[in-house]
């Protein structure tokens, strides 16, 4: 795998998990009454947050790991069944019951796009898009880019930041995205990152059973696309 598959592979991975598209309608229920400059500072908000605690774990979520005396496979076999029922959770259509709406307490200017984010933090910012599945994710590809060295690491960060700038752009374009796709739309593109998300948590399954075990899986079916 070179650096540009490893972050091509790590980028739709957390897109999915994190899935900008998707929340945008719980996004804007949760911005009900804000002004519009508001919430878009209210998504610059969240970018950073995402950015900054997945940066933090990338650099240091293996040697938590080592700390606690777990094996990367069985890490691996943990966080892939985690993205598997989050992924599932997507595919039913579920995931939106999982935020209620913030207080919509009248109010505009930083301040108040900084206490809204505030009481966002928990459940949308975390455990919504920044949860067990993303920590899992970041640590599972900090794992990866240690091949690449420092070029590994850069990318990795370049990654998450593309990620949380999508995340902050889909934000600031909520009100087009939820004109354009509809409800029917959003529930489209939720349910298909959601598949992906499957397939994604199932191969980080056979990864961890593979590494941990002799020949219960193929090499070819847990990394089908590894340079030979």
């Amino acid at each position: 795998m070179s650096p540009a598959d490893f972050a091509v592979n790590f980028f739709v991975a957390l897109f999915a998990l994190i899935d900008p598209i998707g929340t945008v309608p719980l996004f804007a229920a949760a911005t009900v009454g804000v002004k519009s400059k508001d919430s878009r500072l209210i998504a610059v908000y969240i970018a950073f947050f995402i950015l900054f605690f997945l940066t933090f774990f990338y650099f240091s979520g293996l040697s938590l790991l080592a700390f606690f005396g777990i094996s990367l496979p069985a890490f691996r076999m943990a966080g892939g069944i985690i993205l598997f029922l989050l992924g599932l959770d997507m595919v039913r259509g579920d995931m939106a019951t999982s935020v209620e709406a913030a207080d919509n307490t009248p109010g505009e200017g930083r301040a108040h796009a900084r206490k809204r984010f505030e009481r966002m933090i928990v459940p949308f910012a975390m455990p919504l898009l920044i949860g067990p599945g993303a920590i899992s994710t970041v640590i599972i590809y900090a794992s990866e880019a240690k091949r690449f060295g420092l070029v590994g690491a850069a990318v990795g960060v370049a990654v998450i930041a593309a990620t949380a700038l999508s995340t902050m752009l889909a934000f600031w374009a909520s009100p087009l995205i939820t004109r354009l796709l509809g409800k029917i739309g959003l529930t489209i593109v939720v349910r298909v990152l959601g598949l992906i998300l499957c397939a994604l948590a199932v191969q980080f399954v056979m990864i961890g059973i593979a590494d941990s075990t002799h020949d219960v899986i193929l090499r070819k079916a847990a990394a089908p696309y590894a340079a030979h």
